[in-house]
């Protein structure tokens, strides 16, 4: 890749869904200062996320990706990190139990800061401005100074997300990601009497690890039980932040997008010829792609020639997002399609993206029902296929917000404007999260019960 390949090679190619900066020079010295900075993740650290995304494609593994729709400036803190890597460590025992695999635990985390937006520009009262497209390009306040786009905002972004990969990492090996704390946590929300119904599963969990420390299998004794492994990913949008963090690997001759573990190219950006396909080709670390509705069998056929021509495994992620009650009209013919060509991918599973409406209350949300509904359309499918249904893709928080309606607290539409505060897309809150966690793993032992029947 390196021999026909350079990390600028975007520029050239047609680019959408990204700013016009108007000040060119202080966006180059951005990108200058940037270039100077350390990489915010390590070579070893993508290969090794790659190779169990290799073991998730291949059935040994359990994808759960999961976190922010756009991560902000103003609500950053440490108990926001926090909460929401509890919340992932809980969903991915629960996820771990039931499809009896490791879960491999990948965050939309110290990265996630530019969105692309269906509109360029957007209308209040009358007044019209350019849209908001992230913190690392604009603020939200809807004024014509804040919609400026800024240059400035890549390098606290970059600020940012260096000090949550530092309390990440802090938090993974630290003794907060023991396996029996994370249980308790998890006991306490079925010991609700709305969560009443999970309390069998979280028992059945208990009595494994009760079993595991009578064996001496403690955190003690096996430093496993006490540590993960958590990755970070967020979509590749803003590419002169991503040429920025990008350098070349001493070790392998590689070059590495610096910014995250894993990135992704969004579907409204998968353009074959594009800016955001061109830079992800060149870089070794995993790579997600958005299958949308619009997506043909040419159209996957192609990108996957270009995202992974050596067809290795563990570096293409599809990520597949129609909509509940659309995943049948056109999930099978890309399943199709990758069997054709010999393809390796992991097949994920975003319910969020295609699930969106706006509620009679003028709130956008997303219906607990529906994002379930999705997933159990793309298990079936996978089910029917004899393919591996690998993971799945979350926009959540540890936070109890109140943006999605439904689940066992029953977040009303009337609800919604009580606890609000997402920047852009709603957000599954931490309760809402950890239901779906149980409802997945009981699709997860469906899938184990299927494959051990036809054996």
């Amino acid at each position: 890749m390196t021999a026909i390949w350079s990390k600028n090679d975007w520029r050239a190619k047609p680019r959408v869904q990204m700013p016009d900066y108007p000040d060119t020079d202080a966006l180059r010295a951005a990108e200058t200062q940037l270039a100077k900075y350390p990489p915010l993740v390590f070579a070893g650290e993508a290969r090794r996320l790659k190779a169990e995304l290799a073991d998730v494609a291949a059935g040994k593994r359990f994808l759960l990706q999961g976190g922010d729709c756009a991560e902000s400036f103003a609500e950053f803190s440490a108990d926001g990190i926090r909460d929401t890597f509890k919340v992932m460590l809980q969903m991915a025992m629960v996820l771990t139990y039931g499809a009896k695999v490791p879960t491999v635990k990948v965050g939309r985390m110290a990265g996630q800061f530019a969105k692309p937006r269906s509109a360029a520009t957007e209308t209040i009262s009358g007044v019209e401005l350019p849209s908001y497209r992230g913190d690392i390009i604009n603020d939200i306040d809807f004024t014509p100074e804040a919609r400026i786009p800024d240059p400035a905002r890549m390098l606290q972004a970059y600020t940012q997300a260096a000090a949550s990969l530092n309390l990440l990492r802090a938090f993974s090996t630290g003794g907060f990601a023991d396996i029996h704390r994370v249980h308790s946590w998890t006991l306490g929300f079925t010991e609700k009497d709305d969560a009443e119904k999970y309390r069998d599963m979280a028992n059945r969990i208990q009595d494994s690890l009760d079993f595991m420390t009578a064996a001496g299998l403690t955190s003690e004794t096996n430093h496993e039980l006490s540590t993960v492994d958590f990755y970070t990913s967020h979509e590749a949008l803003l590419l002169e932040y991503e040429e920025a963090l990008c350098r070349l690997d001493s070790t392998s001759g590689k070059w590495l997008a610096g910014s995250g573990h894993m990135i992704w190219i969004g579907d409204r950006t998968r353009q074959p010829d594009g800016a955001h396909v061109e830079f992800c080709r060149g870089v070794q670390n995993p790579i997600g792609l958005k299958c949308g509705p619009s997506m043909t069998e040419d159209d996957l056929k192609l990108l996957m020639a270009r995202l992974n021509p050596g067809n290795e495994a563990g570096r293409l992620t599809l990520i597949a997002r129609f909509g509940a009650g659309k995943v049948g009209d056109h999930l099978p013919k890309l399943i199709e399609t990758v069997r054709r060509e010999g393809a390796n991918v992991v097949w994920c599973c975003d319910p969020m993206h295609g699930n969106t409406i706006k509620s009679a209350t003028g709130y956008k949300t997303r219906p607990f029902e529906s994002v379930l509904r999705e997933v159990q359309e793309f298990f079936a499918i996978h089910r029917a296929a004899g393919t591996v249904p690998g993971g799945v893709h979350f926009e959540m928080t540890g936070r109890d917000v109140t943006e999605c309606t439904g689940g066992v607290r029953a977040v009303t539409e009337e609800d919604l404007s009580s606890r609000y505060h997402t920047a852009c897309d709603p957000r599954l809150n931490a309760s809402q999260a950890l239901e779906l966690a149980f409802l997945v793993a009981e699709e997860l032992s469906a899938v184990r019960e299927a494959n051990r029947a036809a054996l």
